[in-house]
């Protein structure tokens, strides 16, 4: 979950307004798919881990975790978790662009379209170049992404509007087909703990306002392929989110798998 400084003010708030999200769904989907291509217990990496929801429910499954965000804040909320979950997770102040490890892991997982925040290709080249030098001989990595359906027909132009009891947010979407690039235009209200004062009317609150502007980029399979192979990697499969069906072309989210390729197993 990188771009930039997005995921500033909105850190705060942003478990809460992600409380819709079925992360267990989500964690048994990604757990299924790396056993079935080889990573069982084994040591994983979480680029874009955000506050850490995913990260903690992996490390629950029995992987041992790391988790790489350039958040700040957003790390914060994350090692909060780990103090209250206990669990052994090393987090990382670290842009998925120029992440380093201190050595190579079994698999990387990167979910929760955080691959349409690189918005230059050749950017999104020199991520899974550093992706295929971190992974074990014959390694996993696996990563979703939203489609250019999903930008064109359900998010661009539109605005989606939350009003929560002490928190709200207005999500503007503006996409720009020839470029790719959807810019998203965050307007947070989270409620202070004093009123306005007298005069100002009974039950009227004091609420803080908070702005930030996200840009992500739509990518085709295709692209991602050929950023594949360009770093060294071995694309393996993609799937159509939470199947095992081939992508369509009303696909919203598509997950992809990919294989270390270039390493010798030394016996």
């Amino acid at each position: 979950m990188e771009s930039g400084s997005a995921y500033t003010s909105f850190a705060a708030v942003y478990d809460k307004f992600m409380d819709n999200v079925p992360y267990e769904e989500w964690c048994a989907y990604l757990t299924g798919l790396l056993r079935d291509y080889g990573c069982r217990d084994c040591l994983l990496a979480d680029l874009g881990c955000g506050t850490g929801s995913l990260t903690e429910l992996l490390s629950e499954a029995g992987y041992d975790m790391i988790g790489i965000d350039q958040s700040e804040e957003m790390l914060e909320i994350a090692m909060e978790k780990r103090a209250e979950s206990g669990r052994d997770i090393l987090y990382l102040l670290q842009d998925m662009r120029e992440f380093e490890l201190f050595g190579t892991v079994g698999g990387i997982v990167s979910i929760c379209d955080s691959m349409n925040y690189i918005t230059s290709y050749e950017e999104l080249v020199e991520v899974f170049r550093l992706v295929n030098n971190y992974l074990d001989p014959g390694g996993i990595f696996i990563f979703d992404f939203n489609t250019w359906y999903k930008y064109q027909e359900l998010l661009g132009d539109k605005t989606i509007a939350e009003n929560r009891e002490n928190e709200s947010f207005i999500w503007d979407n503006y996409f720009d087909e020839e470029s790719g690039i959807n810019e998203y235009q965050l307007a947070i209200f989270v409620k202070a703990d004093s009123a306005f004062g007298e005069g100002r009317g009974e039950g009227v609150s004091l609420y803080h306002k908070y702005e930030e502007i996200h840009y992500q980029k739509a990518y085709t399979l295709a692209e991602f392929q050929g950023a594949l192979m360009e770093a060294g990697m071995e694309f393996v499969d993609a799937y159509d989110a939470f199947t095992r069906e081939p992508p369509g072309e009303e696909s919203e989210r598509v997950y992809v798998v990919a294989r270390e390729r270039g390493k010798k197993i030394c016996v």
